[in-house]
């Protein structure tokens, strides 16, 4: 055993007796973070205009304060973006993560002094979480790799801009500086693809022992090693044991994968956000990500078959439920007040609370009414995919209103590694499942309402053509695994 193993097990045993003090006072936990980010707020433009001083309890927070998205904060945000000092959050903000909107074109989330520590540690304390529990901790010796965006920031006002990840790389500790790849100018090049091979390049002579990042620009990266060297990529890293990931679920990845990789390895999933890190994964035996209490956050849920309702019920975790899926809101010391960040959880767990993300409340379909979440189609493609014994590179659905004939359907574009034998019988076995996995379409199937789904199969590398077109290849950047319009369908069929 090494000697950075040897600390690390040490140091993991610390932090894991730091951590249970919040995990077993969830509660306590939390009601802190709520009483501190309200008295900390009340002299910020917000603050006054919402009336923090007379707030005492969360229903005097839930009477003040409605839930939000970015557009709705916007007319804060742009007065910080110009350099307005306690708009709100005490100060300036230490950076502005800057993200892809949708209607608002880029979106910036703050990041201040208080609010960037959690970002770290987070990161940090869920390696060691799986050091304490596993007592694996040789992957602490080899060479790392953090697949990220551009580190360059821009500044104004006294403000720096960047996307996260490219924040988050400004904070790599001491301890791991030797350690990690890539180098710093591999790390500034701003064309993906240049990037990804330049990686190649420089970690092929390292013993990588951690690799992270989005699957689906991992996986580009883990082809390029192996068209270049012909062999898995546990023949070039013989010592790479542990892939840490996050923006995306893992699962429908996890097949395409484990041939790349040559065997199986552990994982860990994050949940990292502009708005703030939510959860990561602490236990290789349980289900679900841990819910960070004591991280500058305060939770609330609303129900998502009643968020769209006029007063949707506001939920804590004193009085949510396994099972249900929840649109989740944030309030943190960053600035963000009942914020929308626009994803949806399930919880696994109560006993600690443990959630996973279920997909998007905009990236949704209910053309017809019958609301199919992500969750429900990534989990109907792993089914059948494992079934057929076939590989899916990547995937997203959207609906056909006005088919040229008959009625309208879902349409489901599939680029395929591996392509199933009878891609008929492929379809009618996931359109099975579809209406297993949803209730809603069940019935307008049955109804006549939809005609049974239909696969549109992409060619090789069509998904990441798609990205490249909109300026969204690499980083942070994920495909929506499913639309309520057809912007991404009609692409495929103009090109």
């Amino acid at each position: 055993m090494s000697i950075k193993s040897f600390f690390a097990k040490i140091f993991a045993a610390y932090i894991h007796k730091k951590e249970s003090k919040w995990i077993n006072n969830p509660f306590e936990a939390q009601q802190k973070i709520f009483s501190q980010i309200i008295v900390k707020a009340k002299d910020t433009d917000f603050g006054k205009d919402h009336g923090f001083e007379s707030i005492k309890s969360y229903a005097d927070f839930q009477a003040k304060v409605p839930i939000r998205d970015y557009e709705k904060l916007r007319s804060y945000i742009d007065k910080m973006v110009a350099g307005t000092e306690n708009v709100l959050w005490p100060g300036k903000p230490l950076y502005l993560a800057k993200t892809s909107g949708t209607t608002s074109g880029a979106k910036y989330i703050p990041l201040t002094k208080d609010s960037m520590p959690s970002h770290i540690d987070a990161a940090r304390n869920a390696l060691l979480a799986y050091i304490h529990e596993t007592k694996k901790a040789g992957f602490v010796s080899g060479k790392m790799i953090f697949l990220q965006g551009s580190p360059i920031l821009e500044e104004k006002y006294g403000i720096k801009f960047g996307r996260l990840s490219g924040i988050v790389a400004h904070y790599v500790p001491n301890y791991l500086q030797k350690n990690r790849m890539p180098t710093w100018k591999t790390n500034c090049i701003e064309d993906w693809e240049t990037k990804v091979d330049t990686i190649v390049q420089e970690t092929l002579p390292e013993d990588m022992t951690l690799i992270s990042g989005i699957p689906s620009w991992v996986q580009m990266y883990f082809e390029k090693l192996v068209h270049k060297k012909q062999k898995p990529v546990s023949e070039i890293f013989k010592n790479f044991s542990l892939f840490v990931y996050g923006g995306v679920n893992y699962e429908p990845y996890r097949q395409k994968f484990e041939k790349l990789i040559g065997k199986k390895v552990d994982s860990i999933e994050l949940y990292p956000a502009s708005e703030g890190f939510i959860a990561y994964q602490n236990s290789q035996k349980e289900e679900g990500m841990l819910l960070l209490l004591n991280s500058g956050i305060f939770y609330e849920f609303v129900k998502v078959n009643e968020f769209f309702d006029t007063n949707a019920k506001r939920y804590t975790i004193e009085n949510v439920e396994l099972g249900v899926n929840y649109a989740i809101i944030l309030s943190t010391n960053a600035g963000l007040w009942a914020y929308n960040i626009g994803d949806t959880v399930e919880f696994t767990s109560l006993h600690p609370f443990k959630i996973k993300v279920t997909g998007r409340i905009k990236h949704y379909i209910s053309a017809f009414g019958e609301h199919v979440i992500a969750k429900e189609v990534e989990t109907a493609l792993q089914n059948i995919s494992k079934k057929h014994q076939t590989l899916i590179t990547e995937f997203t659905v959207a609906p056909q209103i006005n088919p040229k004939q008959g009625l309208p359907f879902h349409e489901w574009l599939i680029e395929f590694e591996q392509e199933p034998e009878n891609l008929s019988l492929f379809a009618q076995d996931l359109d099975a499942e579809m209406r297993k996995q949803n209730m809603y379409y069940d019935d307008l199937i049955t109804g006549n309402v939809l005609k049974t789904l239909v696969i549109k199969i992409i060619p090789k590398n069509g998904f990441q053509d798609y990205m490249k077109s909109q300026g969204k290849l690499g980083g942070q950047n994920k495909l929506p695994r499913l639309s309520n319009d057809r912007k991404i369908a009609d692409f495929f069929i103009t090109h």
